[in-house]
């Protein structure tokens, strides 16, 4: 999912004590600075699990505790029940977007461990084909910005010029490479200019497949001890489609081929277009989630189909029941829920988060981040926009507006947040 500035402007290590673990990633990563509270304090299902080598007499009841927790889920009552494994998370629910990207290159297996490490109850891959049809993970096809292509003169005759979803793009895109090229490629950091300090991890990971993350997923959640979720996005499906490069049946088959298929399969499906969820839902079972843009906005499979209807018809009640007959929730933009004038202060509430309950939709709204350019005016502090503000403050406000969890590119924060509403509601 894209997400513009609120203002405009722009291996693993060997098994140990999970104490000495999570000291040993605070000081070789700098997470004490970033995040060394949300191991300190982090609720059920959001650290290391807790050492072995208590007494036999103390084990028990921990024992008893867990056995008796296990069939409900973290956290406040969930206001919706989708008969999926959605309903056995932590509500309000933490995603990874993109992993951990306020750190870490984004799509990264870094990233992505990162984001764990931290507190995330998933992980979010966004899911492109490459030319012999294999689903690699990245936010865009166009991979101009996202890897070193450009620093290799093998490549230097695929860049392009190309028209994706009506905007025209040139670059190098990953539909013309076979996934043995991809991997000659490394991945580098998005954002080099708010974000310069993630540029020292340049070049260290390569493009994961997206069944290399979901094998990372399950590896991960065997070492953490608990279940660890991925949130794929079908990008472009439409485009995919028109090209003979569908998402859908390939994305069904890696969730068999992965065993993360079906209604309690550890992977909810995300898509701008209704189409996409639509095929999807014929083919597998899982949870899925329509993400919505900008009120004014259209989803791209409406624009070719000749459907008139924006982002602001499908947020009506009417619309909302129209979604609600193949997604178990919607994706919002966070403007959608809480908006902002033209200096970026909020603006009372919207009834999104009402109505889409009543339709019985869940919330998951985009995108939380630290920097005062993507915050609210109520929330910055100072006026550059690459500082941070007080992120932990807005991810607290959309949690007591009533949303089921949000993506994030900072998950310790948001999991600090989540502690706090949790402690005001008398709930862990």
């Amino acid at each position: 999912m894209t997400n513009r500035p609120l203002d405009g402007s722009s291996p693993a290590e060997p098994a140990e004590g999970p104490g000495a673990s999570r000291r040993r990633f605070l000081r070789a990563t700098g997470a004490a600075g970033i995040g060394a509270a949300a191991f300190a304090t982090a609720g059920a299902g959001e650290a290391f699990a807790a050492p072995g080598g208590d007494r036999a007499d103390a084990e028990q009841p921990a024992a008893d505790e867990r056995a008796a927790a296990a069939g409900r889920p973290s956290g406040t009552r969930p206001p919706v029940r989708t008969g999926t494994g959605l309903d056995r998370l932590p509500h309000p629910l933490i995603v990874g977007h993109r992993g951990a990207p306020g750190y870490r290159p984004e799509h990264t297996l870094g990233s992505y461990d990162l984001a764990l490490q931290l507190g995330a109850d998933v992980i979010e891959p966004d899911l492109v084909p490459t030319k012999d049809g294999h689903l690699v993970v990245r936010h865009e096809n166009n991979i101009t910005e996202t890897t070193d292509v450009a620093d290799h003169p093998e490549f230097a005759g695929r860049k392009t010029s190309k028209t994706i979803d009506g905007a025209a793009q040139t670059g190098w895109f990953t539909e013309d490479f076979t996934l043995a090229e991809l991997r000659t490629l490394r991945a580098k950091e998005r954002l080099p200019q708010q974000r310069q300090r993630n540029t020292v991890y340049d070049g260290r990971w390569a493009i994961p497949t997206f069944r290399e993350v979901a094998d990372f997923a399950r590896k991960r959640g065997r070492e953490l001890g608990r279940d660890v979720w991925v949130y794929p996005e079908t990008k472009h499906p439409s485009y995919f489609r028109s090209i003979g490069l569908p998402l859908e049946e390939r994305l069904a088959d890696e969730l068999r081929r992965t065993g993360l298929a079906g209604r309690n399969g550890r992977a909810i499906l995300q898509s701008f277009e209704p189409s996409s969820l639509q095929r999807l839902a014929k083919l597998v079972d899982n949870p899925r989630i329509q993400l919505l843009s900008g009120a004014a906005s259209r989803p791209y499979d409406f624009e070719l189909a000749g459907d008139r209807r924006t982002v602001a018809d499908l947020v009506t009640p009417a619309g909302l029941r129209w979604i609600a007959g193949f997604a178990h929730g919607i994706g919002p933009t966070t403007q959608l829920i809480a908006p902002v004038d033209a200096t970026g202060k909020l603006l009372p509430p919207t009834t999104l988060v009402r109505d889409a309950h009543a339709a019985g939709l869940l919330l998951h709204p985009y995108t939380v981040r630290n920097e005062n350019g993507f915050l609210p005016l109520d929330y910055r502090k100072g006026t550059d926009p690459n500082a941070y503000g007080d992120a932990i403050g807005w991810a607290r406000y959309l949690y007591e507006l009533g949303v089921d969890g949000f993506f994030t590119d900072q998950t310790d924060t948001s999991v600090l947040a989540r502690q706090d509403f949790w402690a005001a509601k008398g709930v862990h």
